[in-house]
């Protein structure tokens, strides 16, 4: 935006007038002070009074991020009544005046109370008053804004971090503390400010020792306005050290003096396949599968909201024990926290630590070596990228850091979420043969879900097709892609060429009048069905004359050829043989047949599917 118009914006000139009002009155009182021949330094008990505050504001900053932070953290991630009472009740002092604040504390800390008494009266009119009513009316600050930034972190992180083998405490301080950082941050400078300027809970609670707000007051009320100039100037240029210190932010050490020379392939596995029999309820949605097969890498292909990546969580331990057994081969981990299952999840949408650089993802995982990490770096592509932050990476570099990050755990399964669904087609088609080679190289057993079918096919020895939290059909990926058990499971696994026709006989087809034979079916005649045949089973030709014979066992139907679109590498044909019934054929010949003109359909009655079913879904 230029300056001109930048002068005109609204914006500015509503900020500026905030500016203007907040800043006046402190350059007011700069020209005072630098003018007047007394500004009350001389004065008895100023410094004193400016190191209680000092003091106070920083124990009660103490006490409010020791205890506040995991408070922030546990009403982020908590729901419910109890929560929202505890936030309620959390944010109830930043609504009363701090005079009646102090009186509240009164009934809880004063002499005659309970409290009071056991500490021999000592909780009022010491330094432990102060911090005491400082903390309370300070550490709310603290509270809603870490709680705000705590709230933002993807609960993927958290996620990950659990798979990479860290507790709930690692996983607190090491990833959700940092993610939060900015907030935590913001909410200390508030606090401690708070703290440093609060007058009127102290002055109910602890008059003596005067913190200086008290002694400001008291000059005030008892000299005026010249003895107060040096406790203002005072507290102004601590706020304004104070502020400028909450932004230094620590430099982010280089990692390439940690990497080694030496680089260690990791140990072939001999990982055995996953098992599992769940039955769990996500809210409304209900996931019930069970899979019992002898094939190492299993892909799992649905649409969006089938179930696919809480099948992952299942499998992974991320919901505990509830959803039903599941076994790495003939080990149960029903039981086993998702810390201790030596499991490598790769999440969906690049769940990398957006404060650890590349070397510090591969470290963060628990059992990872340097010199594993380093092979990994170089396996992986990764070299010269060792120091940079993920925001500092394109898409295909963060996912080869994120899986990089998972086999530096050497785990026992590898858990893949939608890997590549983000990814540009080259870079897609880059990293699918890379994790294929890792299959093959590592021994791994893997669970991919995606709702790709050639990814599927591509990854996968076996395929288990979902949709609303159950299984439609398993299987080889041959046997899956080659007789879909449905026409949903047709759909989902890119079936083409799915029309409508009805059975003729036993081994006939009628489609719009023309009877074509197929392989015997147990479908009775007369039943409208649901048919398919992929495009490579099927010619097209010029159109035939009458006499013209068609080699057995394929049969022909005549349409008009619509359309021809060129992908490239094959030409694909798109034929309307009647009403309603477009069939496409995929060739990687020349043509010898034009569009808009009539031609002859060979179909394959081998590769020809039925399935029962009145209308087209």
């Amino acid at each position: 935006m230029s300056s001109a118009r930048a002068l005109k914006s609204p914006l500015l000139w509503l900020g500026g007038l905030i500016v203007v009002y907040l800043g006046y009155p402190l350059a007011a009182f700069a020209v005072r002070f630098v003018t007047s021949p007394q500004r009350g330094f001389h004065v008895p008990g100023l410094f004193p009074a400016l190191w209680v505050s000092i003091i106070g504001a920083t124990i009660a900053l103490a006490l409010s991020t020791l205890f506040g932070v995991p408070l922030a953290f546990l009403l982020a991630r908590s729901k419910g009544r109890f929560a929202a009472f505890v936030g309620l009740v959390v944010q109830i002092p930043l609504a009363l005046p701090p005079l009646m604040s102090g009186i509240v504390l009164v009934y809880i800390v004063g002499p005659y109370t309970f409290l009071g008494q056991l500490f021999g009266r000592h909780l009022t009119d010491s330094m432990i008053g102060v911090v005491i009513a400082m903390t309370f009316v300070s550490s709310p600050f603290l509270i809603v804004a870490a709680r705000a930034a705590f709230a933002s972190i993807d609960q993927g992180l958290l996620d990950v971090a659990a798979t990479l083998g860290h507790s709930e405490m690692s996983r607190f301080l090491r990833v959700a503390v940092p993610g939060a950082g900015h907030g935590i941050r913001a909410g200390m400078l508030l606090t401690w400010l708070r703290a440093f300027g609060e007058y009127g809970a102290v002055v109910i609670l602890a008059y003596n020792p005067a913190s200086l707000p008290i002694y400001t007051y008291n000059q005030f009320s008892g000299r005026g306005l010249p003895t107060t100039l040096a406790p203002t100037a005072l507290a102004l240029g601590v706020a304004v050290v104070v502020v400028l210190l909450s932004r230094v932010k620590l430099p982010i050490s280089s990692s390439r003096s940690m990497i080694p020379s030496t680089r260690r392939p990791p140990e072939t596995v001999t990982s055995q396949p996953v098992r599992f029999a769940l039955d769990h309820h996500l809210g409304s949605f209900h996931l019930e599968m069970v899979h019992d097969s002898k094939a190492r890498h299993l892909g799992v292909l649905g649409p969006s909201g089938s179930g696919k990546s809480a099948l992952l969580r299942c499998l992974a331990g991320l919901y505990g024990s509830s959803p039903g057994p599941v076994w790495y081969g003939d080990q149960s981990v029903e039981d086993v926290a998702v810390e201790r299952r030596g499991v490598g999840y790769v999440a969906q949408g690049f769940s990398l630590f957006p404060h650890l650089t590349v070397w510090r993802q591969l470290m963060f995982a628990k059992g990872a070596t340097p010199d594993l990490a380093a092979y990994w770096i170089e396996h992986l592509h990764l070299l010269g990228l060792e120091s940079r932050l993920p925001s500092e990476l394109s898409g295909g570099e963060r996912q080869r850091v994120g899986l990089a990050q998972v086999l530096c755990r050497s785990p026992r399964v590898l858990l893949l979420d939608e890997p590549f669904s983000a990814l540009d087609v080259p870079v897609r088609l880059e990293l699918r043969r890379e994790l294929r080679r890792l299959q093959r190289e590592t021994g791994l057993a893997t669970v991919l879900v995606t709702h790709d079918p050639e990814e599927a096919a591509f990854l996968s020895d076996e395929l288990m097709v979902i949709a609303d939290g159950r299984v439609l059909q398993s299987g080889t990926s041959r046997a899956v892609f080659s007789r879909p058990a449905s026409a949903k499971v047709a759909t989902l696994v890119g079936v083409e060429n799915l029309n409508l026709a009805r059975v003729a006989t036993s081994n006939s087809l009628d489609i719009n009048g023309t009877v074509v034979a197929i392989n015997p079916t147990d479908i009775l005649p007369g039943t409208s069905v649901l048919w398919s045949i992929r495009p490579e089973r099927v010619s097209v030709a010029s159109d035939f004359e009458s006499g013209d014979v068609v080699s057995e066992p394929r049969v022909a139907l005549r349409g008009l050829l619509s359309d021809v679109a060129d992908t490239g590498t094959a030409y694909d044909l798109f034929v309307s043989v009647g009403e309603g019934c477009e069939i496409k054929a995929r060739t990687w010949g020349s043509l010898d047949v034009d569009v808009g003109s009539r031609c002859r359909v060979e179909l394959d009655p081998e590769a020809i599917s039925l399935w029962a079913v009145p209308t087209i879904p």
